[in-house]
């Protein structure tokens, strides 16, 4: 199984205050040091809309210049204008973002549900043009703050646009942290009903009601390899308020080490990651596990 690592640019770009590029580049060094195969670095959205991740050349020109060894660090990018930043630094994939709602196509991309994939097209065409990997992220899949419930077929709808359009992969998000693992269960058995094969999909929870945990067993009962997690359980989304912390990767690491399965990460390695990262923070990390390894190894 693959943990995609979202801590740096889904985490960070939640935060109040702006992280130090210095200690962005030692967060992914030090998940990195954790086992870590994948960590999405950053995210090249105009830093008008985030600001936190302003400094994404940067960051990327620090790691390529400490000629240290590092995992897949794919990036964000929302148009053309990003890949071309992109590509400018040599990145190897990139990940677009794309709604499942009007009303989030809306708020966050400025376009209608149907007018948002003229936007994707030219940017995943010319990607695959360069040989990247390109990931769909899909916001919005078990509920919408200004819908309510999002209908199963109108997400499969639209995710298969993203996998018509040449993405690689399709990260399922639960942008405010509805989901259940029924609604979970439901949802892939759908995607399967429509042709999409369970290893092109990934899953990306939050823990607004607590289910995070859950959802991903319940993702992985029906075949999922990949899951979207972030050190620490920081992180959000900026535009739908309603959305709290990422699914923890520590939570999610000793979930699959209970059930036998190698996922590659230390997870003391983790836990002190998060530790020295929430001390950056200036707050505790809402991870129970990091909670309880910090307590022991204070104790």
């Amino acid at each position: 199984m693959t943990i995609w690592e979202v801590g740096p640019r889904d985490g960070l770009q939640n935060e109040k205050t702006i992280v130090p590029v210095e200690v962005k580049a030692e967060f992914i060094h030090r998940l990195a040091g954790a086992g870590h195969r994948v960590i999405e670095a950053t995210s090249f959205v105009h830093p008008r809309w985030v600001p936190q991740l302003a400094d994404a050349e940067e960051l990327l020109e620090l790691l390529a210049g400490e000629q240290r060894v590092l995992p897949d660090l794919p990036v964000l990018v929302p148009n053309e204008r990003g890949l071309d930043r992109a590509l400018s630094l040599g990145v190897e994939q990139i990940a677009v973002f794309a709604s499942a709602t009007e009303t989030f196509a809306s708020k966050n991309l400025n376009r209608t549900l149907e007018t948002q994939w003229s936007m994707f097209e030219p940017t995943m065409v010319r990607a695959k043009e360069q040989g990247l990997f390109v990931r769909g992220y899909l916001s919005m899949c078990f509920g919408d703050p200004w819908e309510g419930a999002v209908p199963i077929e109108q997400v499969v709808a639209a995710g298969r646009r993203l996998l018509d359009l040449g993405a690689d992969q399709l990260s399922l998000g639960d942008t405010i942290g509805t989901g259940t693992p029924g609604h979970v269960t439901a949802l892939l058995r759908a995607f399967g009903d429509a042709g999409v094969g369970i290893d092109k999909i990934a899953v990306h929870f939050h823990d607004t009601y607590g289910q995070a945990l859950a959802n991903a067993y319940a993702a992985w009962q029906q075949g999922v390899t990949t899951f979207d997690a972030s050190a620490g359980g920081l992180g959000g989304c900026p535009y739908a308020k309603s959305a709290t912390g990422n699914l923890a990767t520590e939570d999610l690491v000793f979930l699959f080490e209970g059930l036998g399965v190698r996922t590659g990460v230390d997870l003391d390695a983790l836990v002190e990651t998060s530790l020295w990262m929430a001390e950056r923070l200036g707050r505790p990390s809402p991870s129970r596990v990091v909670a309880a390894l910090g307590a022991e190894s204070d104790a």
